[in-house]
């Protein structure tokens, strides 16, 4: 079989596309790296979503910690303190049997058991918690006079916050908030892990670097591809995010930018 034709048979796999059947034998080299990164659709699937809808929770949640009601800053808190104090790992366990108990209260809850929308919403409340506290240190350094300077123009409410608070509060935590999205898309490997089946039985990125692994007892040739595309992907973040950094650094002199500086999360 030729590298065109494994593309063609493997290559959307993870989405139910194309040869239902894995290789059983004589595994070449380019049905590792057409398997694995055709896992790699459902690890940027988590991460991309995760990201983008929990990106608007964390503001929120920056917000009510900075407001002076305890109604909305003691929800807030303990909200960041408990998805923030609790491994990642326990809370995909946690809400899959609490997704799965609920299964049999009523039948809306059945997607909520799968990996697409059960992990998901565990990674999104998660990146969300962490997003938050960085959101919530970066509201607590906008300088005073930015402030000061928008009241003595006139602005108060939302015109404040949208065009002088979010915009300083990015500013400032873009850098800290570039390393939890890199750390939240190599936490999409923990799915695997979970007691969160996958959607149609087709897994992940690391499903089928331990599928190759466990069939040719040489882990040495599908971990290292597997870490192969992480590093690719966390390139492409860094680039992405480095030009959204330069987006929102581009009024202050060159001299006074603030530089991306990759610090990865060895334990969480």
């Amino acid at each position: 079989m030729s590298c065109w034709q494994t593309i063609q048979d493997y290559g959307l796999r993870s989405l139910g596309i194309g040869e239902r059947l894995l290789p059983r034998s004589d595994f070449t080299l380019c049905e590792h790296f057409v398997l694995i990164g055709s896992g790699m659709i459902w690890n940027v699937y988590f991460g991309i979503m995760a990201l983008v809808t929990g990106f608007f929770l964390a503001t929120a949640l920056a917000v009510a910690r900075m407001s002076p009601r305890a109604a909305l800053r003691k929800p807030a808190e303990w909200f960041i303190f408990l998805f923030r104090g609790s491994p990642l790992f326990i809370q995909f366990f946690f809400a899959y049997f609490l997704f799965l108990n609920l299964k049999s209260v009523h039948p809306f809850f059945d997607p909520f058991t799968a990996a697409w929308l059960g992990a998901l919403i565990v990674l999104f409340f998660n990146t969300a918690a962490y997003s938050g506290e960085i959101f919530y240190g970066a509201l607590r350094s906008i300088p005073k006079g930015d402030v000061e300077a928008a009241d003595a123009y006139g602005m108060s409410g939302w015109p404040r916050f949208r065009r002088i608070i979010w915009p300083t509060m990015l500013r400032l935590a873009w850098p800290a908030y570039t390393n939890e999205a890199i750390f939240l898309f190599h936490a999409t490997t923990l799915v695997f892990f979970s007691g969160f089946p996958a959607w149609q039985q087709k897994g992940d990125a690391l499903y089928y670097a331990s599928y190759f692994a466990d069939k040719t007892f040489n882990p040495f040739i599908p971990y290292p591809i597997l870490a192969f595309y992480f590093i690719l992907f966390t390139l492409a973040i860094i680039g992405v995010f480095g030009l959204v950094n330069s987006r929102l650094n581009r009024h202050l002199p060159k001299e006074q930018r603030r530089r991306l500086r990759l610090r990865p999360n060895l334990i969480r």
